[in-house]
């Protein structure tokens, strides 16, 4: 399968001056499993937040596939872009739409419906971080987190549920973090809202077994977005102790995404070292609060 498909960078953001520039599939290139394709190939796929970082890579991977692809996201330049491909691509289409609103994303998914027919699958990739101690962060800062990561994915889901049990074998896919199972020094805003979204994914997953549809969370560790990016200029010290390890790509957490809801995985944790750290703090969380907090102490010593 060779669709063509946009160029875009490591971290899932499109260059400079972009316009409908193609290269040859990413699935080519990953190599996506012939079971993989086979799930993914003509269904209907509605993405939020798949107009950049993560969200685009998985809408490049979705279509190489053969899905029908919706996108919702924000109106800015990066959706303008996409929306300029989309005219050439019948099997993407491309809404602007807040996921914080309720009857916003109910009417981009309505009309998604129309242009591609029923909805199989969501994937929910629309999130913020903005990293920062305690004290610099205001109610604001907490209340737009849970806003867009976890009413987010619950809007999207609500809004396409009933197509998902109607048909065959829907899935949800939500990302959450590693943040969500390893709380960090900084993260007091987005932990708490990516945990949220981690419980949600586990009760749905036990709610829509009976109907068919199977529920993944995706926790990737810190990924090379132009979103990692924008947290460089909030990020404490102590938190950039604890996440000192090479950012990962979004085309590893993209294809991790897709090969793990089409075979229908409860969780996601793309790296050896995420699963490992994951693991540690559900047998051992002693042990990995006093690795965090040597961690913390080290950077906070000279002060």
């Amino acid at each position: 399968m060779s669709q063509p498909l946009y160029l875009t960078g490591r971290d899932g953001s499109l260059p400079n001056g972009a316009g409908p520039q193609v290269i040859s599939s990413r699935a080519d290139q990953l190599a996506l499993p012939a079971d993989v394709v086979r799930y993914w190939n003509g269904r209907h796929v509605v993405i939020t937040g798949g107009s950049s970082g993560i969200g685009l890579v998985v809408t490049e991977l979705a279509l190489a596939a053969g899905a029908r692809v919706s996108v919702l996201a924000l109106e800015d330049t990066a959706l303008e872009c996409l929306s300029a491909f989309a005219e050439s691509e019948p099997r993407l289409a491309v809404f602007a739409a807040d996921v914080t609103d309720k009857s916003v994303v109910e009417a981009a998914v309505a009309k998604a419906r129309a242009r591609h027919g029923e909805i199989g699958a969501v994937i929910a990739c629309a999130g913020i971080a903005k990293p920062d101690y305690f004290a610099h962060l205001y109610d604001a800062d907490f209340v737009r987190h849970m806003a867009v990561n976890y009413f987010g994915a619950l809007h999207i889901i609500q809004s396409a549920l009933p197509d998902l049990c109607a048909g065959e074998r829907g899935s949800v896919t939500v990302i959450s973090s590693l943040a969500a199972v390893l709380p960090c020094f900084g993260y007091s805003a987005y932990s708490p809202s990516k945990s949220a979204v981690r419980t949600l994914c586990e009760v749905l997953r036990q709610e829509l077994k009976p109907h068919g549809v199977t529920v993944t969370v995706v926790m990737p560790p810190d990924v090379d977005t132009p979103q990692l990016a924008a947290e460089a200029a909030t990020k404490p010290p102590e938190l950039r102790a604890l996440s000192s390890s090479a950012p990962i790509t979004a085309s590893a957490v993209a294809e991790s995404l897709l090969v793990g809801t089409a075979r229908g995985r409860a969780s996601v944790v793309p790296t050896l070292s995420g699963r490992l750290m994951s693991w540690l703090a559900a047998v051992a969380p002693g042990l990995m609060a006093w690795i965090m907090d040597r961690t913390i102490a080290r950077v906070q010593r000279p002060h």
